[in-house]
């Protein structure tokens, strides 16, 4: 294996706890999601893809996808392309005759790239000379910099801390996450959160299924395995690894994190989390993010 694999850190992770606690980051610790798609994401993507004549549509287009929708919380690169498909199919947008760019370069690179990060991005167009793909590479380091330049202060959802808190000395908790690592880093440190976490996993190492996958298999019994997020992904990186999910619901967040220290976490402690318990749960989560948008 090699050393220059960001996963291997994942792949040697050994268990310290009987249990294991996954958390994800933006829009389930954070309270980010809004401030990240609607002041960083969401003008960079009218900016860099020439939709300001269409700039309304545009925007719900991208906060549907990114914010309000079952596909919340996908990564940055399939969601750029949901969204320039969503886009193009608007009568609005056509009744306007802007051209939204096609997103055929894109899903290419995405059928043969198993990791759809920037490091893989930049590797396309410089090695393998894609500079079809220039575009969205310009588009994705300057949503960084924005990122970097607008969200800070924005603290965890009340009750987390006590959570993280609660986990110490009975089980293991990792971040598990689709946004840059370093970004991971600066926002968890910037709250004195890190010191509560084995470990941050962020795109680099990988999808969410891949970070479970690698960090909890043959690891740790599935029922002492719980995935804690604020996505149909979360959900389904959970069940695809045979682990548990707590959602924290869009929309009601606090109460979200409210009940998991009242109960749920004892409840998930006691071997008694799975069953009807959680499918109540889903039950709410699913009720909670449309599948087709309004329009």
């Amino acid at each position: 294996m090699s050393t220059n694999d960001p996963a291997l850190v994942l792949r040697n992770f050994a268990p310290s706890h009987e249990f294991f606690v996954g958390i994800d980051s933006d829009g389930c610790v954070f309270d980010s999601m809004e401030i990240k798609h609607k002041e960083c994401f969401t003008p960079m993507f009218i900016k860099y893809f020439g939709l300001q004549a269409v700039s309304k549509y545009a925007r719900e287009v991208w906060e549907f996808v990114n914010l309000y929708s079952k596909s919340r919380g996908i990564n940055r690169y399939p969601a750029l392309s949901n969204a320039l498909n969503l886009l193009a199919a608007r009568p609005e947008v056509q009744a306007r005759g802007v051209e939204v760019p096609s997103s055929d370069d894109l899903d290419a690179w995405m059928a043969r790239e198993t990791k759809h990060t920037l490091a893989t991005l930049k590797a396309e167009i410089q090695e393998r000379g894609n500079t079809v793909l220039q575009p969205i590479l310009d588009w994705s380091l300057a949503v960084d910099v924005q990122i970097h330049d607008i969200v800070h202060g924005v603290p965890p959802f009340p009750g987390v801390r006590d959570f993280l808190q609660r986990l110490r000395g009975r089980a293991d908790a990792m971040v598990i996450s689709q946004t840059p690592g370093a970004a991971l880093l600066r926002e968890w440190s910037e709250h004195q959160l890190n010191d509560h976490i084995a470990l941050i996993a962020g795109q680099e190492m990988g999808s969410k299924k891949d970070h479970l996958r690698l960090a909890t298999r043959d690891k740790y019994p599935p029922h002492n395995v719980l995935m804690i997020g604020d996505a149909p992904g979360d959900f389904t990186a959970a069940k695809t690894n045979n682990a548990l999910f707590y959602p924290i619901t869009p929309g009601r967040e606090d109460a979200s994190w409210q009940r998991l220290l009242d109960e749920g976490l004892e409840v998930f402690f006691s071997g008694q989390y799975a069953g009807d318990y959680e499918a109540a749960l889903v039950r709410e989560f699913n009720a909670s993010l449309p599948e087709n948008p309004s329009w």
